[in-house]
């Protein structure tokens, strides 16, 4: 699923601005999910197929010269398609269930690849990255993240997001709130900007200084 907002236009492998900037194809995310999760379904035994699907969820998105065959489901598609998902018979059978039991039973809530060096917020260079060279040579223009590295575009938007998730990891304990988003992003100029972007994506706990995300 994603959440792009705005004007592209498809060109076949890049989803470009009408100003001609371009951003990463999601239907590479795509691909690459597809078969990691065929490949596993294949080692439990299973016939099931997979079909994948890049869903624009924002209604503010507009994708232009999109070929129909393409596996996007554009905002104005989105109630069609999930009809056409409920009038799908789904009938379970034992093998369903015994699918589903050795799915839960490969689920894993930490990674066992985990080794971090010990590190403090203090420490840390704050600041956003690029989401495909991990440069922290970006500018903000407008509603964008433009690398001076590389060129990619991200929206600000999902920029502050990422960058949220990115806190959460290294920081579970601490509380996310529009001063601490504010500082960690570094070039996002406006805290009501990070708070505008935190209220549309997370609940509120709380009033005024004691009000954090959720």
């Amino acid at each position: 699923m994603k959440n792009f907002e705005g004007e592209y236009v498809y060109d076949g492998e890049y989803f470009k601005t009408p100003s001609g900037l371009a951003i990463q194809n999601p239907l590479d995310q795509l691909k690459r999910s597809k078969l990691m999760l065929s490949q596993l379904l294949q080692s439990l035994g299973s016939k099931l197929t997979v079909e994948a699907y890049v869903i624009f969820i924002n209604p503010q998105f507009t994708l232009y010269q999109t070929p129909p065959d393409l596996p996007f489901i554009l905002p104005t598609q989105l109630n069609r398609f999930l009809s056409k998902l409920d009038q799908k018979p789904s009938l379970l059978n034992q093998s369903h269930k015994n699918l589903a039991d050795k799915l839960i039973s490969l689920h894993q809530t930490e990674s066992p690849y985990t080794q971090l060096p010990a590190y403090e917020y203090e420490t840390i260079k704050k600041g956003m990255t690029c989401c495909k060279c991990d440069s922290f040579a970006v500018t903000i223009v407008g509603k964008k993240l433009i690398c001076d590295k590389c060129g990619c575009i991200e929206l600000v938007t999902v920029a502050v997001m990422r960058n949220v998730e990115e806190f959460k990891l290294l920081f579970p304990e601490q509380k996310i709130t529009t001063n601490v988003i504010h500082e960690w992003c570094g070039v996002v100029d406006s805290r009501k900007r990070i708070s505008r972007v935190l209220g549309k994506n997370l609940k509120i706990t709380g009033l005024g200084q004691w009000a954090f995300y959720e």
